[in-house]
């Protein structure tokens, strides 16, 4: 063990005591994958497709950003692996960015003429993994009853989330969750706990939905619009997690035989949850990991940078790699549900804007395609392999250029 890796095992286990071992077991996979992020400037006439994307939505989505980057102190860093500088290296492009008009070829000349692609790979891998996700629906009503009795509950006020990257810099990206009992930080009720009344009591219900099956997927999606029974409408989004690990039941699924790994999808898990409901329970309290939410008052979903997100423009990736609220070119494929076997090629300018318990790795990436049918076809079918690039003020690229930074 590095020590680096043994550091962090001892501050783990004598802040959280006991329970230190299991919060140790779930950062130490992180630290044994060797992944490296590795960047190279490259040019626009590299990019596939590049020349062939409308723009549509994007200028929408990289104002929002910029509106969040403005706000910011100038040497505030942009995060990730300090890999795009600070706020103040952005604010003159985002400032000219917000200026245009929404012409295509208005963004395509000044995003060629501001910014230099970096080549994202990890190691000597240029290919990743892309999946996408969407709004959730659900029915529901503030009222619990025979049909609306699975509640979606608020943040507790004793959770606490930690950004150990705040403590080190080495720790950056890895977090932790607990509550505090006798001056210690220890593990907060896992789902199975808080499912069988861990937290009941506690007034926290924010409202009840009519499918435990639809919650689960709430969770892993991260928000949500909730038909009402009165006829109301509610958005609800991500507000803490209660700091167990995400584990993907499809992967049960697939090693005891339910479901192929070539037919594994979100409709697929769905599907088996909803003809099995006596297994379903406790096949979705294998992920331990529990969200709580929050009501919005917004026009769409909010991201982990504080952001409403765009649909098709706006991406997740794992912010300990990767920073929020910058350009990234995306090329990877499109399945518009799991039931074909037909893929277009999907290449177009997002926005990294939010991130996700699955979400791991250099080149990674969630694409949120927004709420209704087709985003829940398409959310659910994306597997697909891909590649992306970086988009740097050209301020930063040169800095890059000049140290090697790689």
């Amino acid at each position: 063990m590095s020590s680096r890796n043994w550091f962090l095992a001892v501050c783990i286990i004598a802040v959280v005591g006991a329970g230190g071992y299991l919060l140790w077991s779930y950062l130490q996979p992180e630290e044994e994958i060797a992944d490296q992020l590795v960047l190279e400037a490259s040019d626009f006439s590299r990019l596939d497709g590049w020349s062939e994307d409308s723009f549509t939505g994007f200028l929408d989505a990289f104002g929002k950003s910029c509106e969040k980057i403005q706000t910011l102190p100038d040497s505030r860093s942009m995060g990730g692996q300090n890999i795009a500088g600070t706020a103040g290296d952005w604010k003159d492009v985002c400032e000219q960015g917000m200026a245009l008009s929404g012409e295509a070829a208005d963004i395509r000349s000044f995003v060629e003429t501001r910014f230099t692609p970096f080549s994202v790979r990890n190691n000597d891998q240029p290919d990743g993994l892309f999946t996408g996700y969407y709004e959730a629906s659900l029915k529901g009503s503030r009222v619990k009853s025979e049909t609306y009795n699975t509640p979606l509950l608020k943040r507790p006020d004793d959770l606490v989330m930690v950004n150990l990257g705040a403590f080190r810099d080495s720790l950056r990206g890895q977090r932790i969750a607990g509550f505090v009992r006798d001056g210690q930080l220890k593990p907060y009720f896992d789902r199975t706990e808080i499912e069988t009344g861990a937290l009941d009591d506690r007034d926290l219900e924010i409202v009840y939905v009519d499918s435990a099956v639809d919650a689960f997927f709430l969770h892993i999606q991260g928000s949500g619009w909730v038909d009402m029974e009165d006829g109301n409408d509610l958005r609800v989004g991500y507000a803490g997690q209660n700091g167990h690990p995400y584990y993907a039941i499809g992967r049960t699924l697939i090693e005891q035989g339910h479901v192929t790994k070539e037919k594994m999808s979100m409709q697929a898990i769905r599907d088996w949850l909803e003809t099995n409901p006596d297994k379903a329970d406790e096949l979705m309290r294998l992920n331990r990991s529990y969200v709580f939410f929050r009501e919005l008052d917004t026009g769409g979903p909010i991201g982990a940078q504080g952001v409403e997100l765009t649909p098709e423009r706006s991406l997740a990736v794992d912010r300990k790699w990767m920073p929020l609220g910058v350009p990234i070119w995306l090329e990877t494929e499109l399945q518009e549900n799991p039931d074909t076997d037909i893929v277009t090629p999907f290449r177009r300018l997002m926005m990294a804007q939010d991130t996700g318990g699955a979400i791991r790795g250099p080149v990674r990436g969630d694409v949120f395609w927004g709420h209704g049918q087709m985003a829940y076809d398409r959310a659910g079918a994306m597997k697909s392999g891909g590649r992306y690039w970086i988009l740097l003020p050209n301020s930063v690229a040169e800095r890059h250029k000049a140290q090697k930074i790689s």
